[in-house]
């Protein structure tokens, strides 16, 4: 064994079927060794000395035998020399494994050195292929630098060449030039020396025969001047004696005075009679046939104006209103074009009919009011149901009675009795009447406001057949209660619902889209909408689910920005995106944003005057004001 000799060989292991013997390379046989465990503390000592021995390698040692020999002689007395030849195998076996595991760990060692030099390889040809790739950059960015640079060189010989031809060219069009004037003004001498010439020889021919002919003419004036004189003395003459016989017979004639002093008298009192006349019949003409002031806009044609402006008239207020009548005439729905809520349009289609009913029969008409928030189609159901009623309506404004002052109580009564003239029946709808039929007793107005007010309540007092009056009012509250009283309909226009404005958004979408691309709007030269293919009907769903809280009005204008969006483009064609990016989402939601301003704006402005006119209020101090709530708006 190896561990006895001292050696690096290996032990043979015993022949099998042995009797204890002595094994080969001097194996002592089984069993052993002196007894009580002597032969153990031997083999320890051999192992000890084959460690060390071990240590010296490929060295030899002859006592290393011997005493080799000896330990084998004293473990085979040993009663346990079995036993420590199997713990000899057993360590040599589990020497053997750590040497194995050794190995497995130096070739795991060698793998994974092998696996760190192709990674260090690896990265090191990444870095060369990077610096190769940094090298080729850099050396087409010089490249290319030299190429533009060589480029701008060219450019700069080229500009440079051109110039030089420019000056060239300038400076032979000068030369030209130069040559061209002083031709010309060569030219120029020899004609102005050819004219002087020429008028020189004229003048020398025409004094010539002028002293030739000098006595013939001075005698021919002579004799004209003395002829011309002779008349004019006869003249004179013939006059005078004429003018002296007829006052000389005038005045000896106490009759023919007479006669004269009462024909001048009767022609002064003429022309102040015809004066006074006229300006009565033009009061009582513009009374009756004129429109008043106070009117914004009417269906009746103004007599005055069709007088004055005949062409203008025609063209602006004659054939548009007969159009319109044509359009309009004998129309069963007074709605048609108009959007509301059902409700609402049950409610007004009731209106209308009892209005043409009452027109009809000749009846008493009711006054009716429209509250609500702007742009909702009040004053376009007013003008509907005037066509609808066949009858003609007028359209003034409460705002523009204030500033009128005094004149505001004779304003308003021309206004009724110019309504009071028509034969078709007339549908006078007040706009912002608010403004200045206000309470009397808790708001402070003017005293001629007051009057125009009062003035209003007078001619207002009975219903007539001769006019039916519309009051159109965003804050109907401030009313006062006279006026309250004379109202014998109110109805409320509220926003439009999420059906309402589909049906405006394809309404307005047709008018002001549709139309104009078909060819509706104008002729087809001057046509330029088009539009793109795209869902129309989703589309007009987002519209109006975009546009909530929006009035009639605002989707109009919505509509049309659209078309403005269309024109301004260059291919003029109007795309989905182009409404749902540039004009639809974004302004719909900047408009709902303002339209929420505007409403917020309101609401503040109603709480500051309520809260002011609580201050004013007598018994009320500034502090209960502040407190005091303001009232709920519609």
């Amino acid at each position: 064994m190896s561990w006895l000799l001292g050696s690096r060989f290996k032990a043979t292991p015993p022949a099998e079927g042995g009797d204890g013997g002595e094994g080969i390379m001097g194996q002592p046989p089984a069993g052993s060794g002196s007894p009580g465990g002597g032969g153990g503390a031997a083999a320890v000592a051999a192992a000890a000395a084959a460690k060390k021995s071990a240590m010296e390698a490929y060295t030899f040692d002859s006592g290393a035998l011997e005493r080799a020999a000896q330990a084998a002689k004293e473990l085979e007395k040993s009663a346990h020399a079995k036993q420590a030849l199997e713990l000899s195998k057993m360590q040599e076996s589990t020497r053997q494994a750590e040497l194995q595991t050794r190995a497995k760990e130096f070739e795991a060692a060698i793998e994974q050195m092998k696996l760190d030099t192709k990674r260090v390889e690896a990265e090191e040809r990444r870095k060369t292929l990077a610096e190769e790739t940094k090298q080729h950059q850099q050396r087409a960015q010089y490249q290319d630098q030299l190429t533009r640079r060589r480029y701008e060189d060219q450019l700069v010989q080229q500009q440079r060449q051109q110039e030089e031809q420019l000056r060239l060219q300038e400076e032979s069009v000068k030369k030209q030039e130069a040559m061209r004037r002083a031709t010309l003004e060569r030219e120029l001498e020899l004609r102005a020396e050819s004219d002087s010439r020429r008028a020189k020889a004229e003048q020398e021919a025409k004094g010539k025969v002028a002293r030739a002919n000098h006595d013939l003419t001075m005698s021919e004036i002579k004799l004209q001047a003395e002829e011309r004189r002779k008349t004019i003395l006869e003249s004179i003459s013939t006059a005078s004696s004429a003018f002296g016989a007829g006052f000389q017979s005038f005045v000896s004639d106490w009759d023919k005075v007479m006669t004269a002093a009462a024909g001048v008298s009767v022609l002064a009192f003429g022309v102040y009679a015809a004066r006074m006349g006229t300006g009565v019949a033009g009061r009582f003409v513009e009374s009756r046939l004129g429109k008043p002031s106070l009117v914004r806009d009417t269906s009746r044609l103004s007599l005055t104006d069709a007088i004055r402006h005949p062409v203008l008239t025609a063209r602006q207020r004659l054939v548009p209103r007969i159009a319109f009548w044509r359009k309009s005439w004998g129309a069963q729905d007074a709605l048609s074009g108009v959007v509301l809520e059902p409700r609402l349009e049950e409610r007004l289609r009731d209106i209308a009919i009892a209005t043409r009913n009452t027109k009809q029969n000749r009846g008493v008409y009711r006054n009716v009011l429209m509250h609500g928030p702007p742009g909702t189609g009040k004053t376009l159901f007013a003008k509907k149901l005037a066509a609808h009623s066949s009858m003609d309506f007028a359209i003034l404004t409460g705002g523009d009675v204030a500033p009128m002052g005094r004149d505001g109580v004779t304003a308003i009564h021309k206004v009724f009795d110019w309504a009071s003239t028509s034969r078709r029946g007339l549908i006078l709808f007040v706009d912002e009447a608010d403004a200045f039929l206000r309470k009397r007793s808790s708001e402070h107005i003017s005293e001629d406001l007051r009057a125009a007010l009062n003035a209003f309540l007078y001619r207002t007092g009975d219903q007539s057949d001769k006019f039916m009056l519309v009051l159109a009012s965003n804050t109907p509250e401030q009313f006062d209660w006279a006026v309250n009283d004379r109202l014998d309909e109110m109805v409320e226009f509220s926003l439009p619902g999420r059906d309402e404005r589909e049906r405006l958004v394809r309404l307005y979408f047709d008018k002001f889209i549709l139309q104009p691309a078909t060819g509706g709007g104008g002729s087809s030269a001057k046509r330029r909408l088009k539009i793109d293919q795209f869902d129309y009907g989703a589309l007009c769903s987002k519209v109006a689910d975009a546009t909530q809280g929006m009035s009639g009005r605002e989707i109009a204008k919505l509509a049309v920005a659209w078309q403005a969006s269309a024109y301004a483009s260059e291919s003029g064609v109007l795309t989905e995106e182009m409404i749902m990016n540039k004009a639809s989402i974004e302004f719909v939601n900047d408009a709902a944003q303002q339209h929420k301003q505007k409403v917020f704006w309101r609401d503040d402005r109603e709480k500051a005057e309520f809260k002011s006119l609580r201050y004013r209020s007598p018994g009320l101090s500034a502090a209960e004001a502040a407190t005091t709530p303001a009232p709920v708006t519609a």
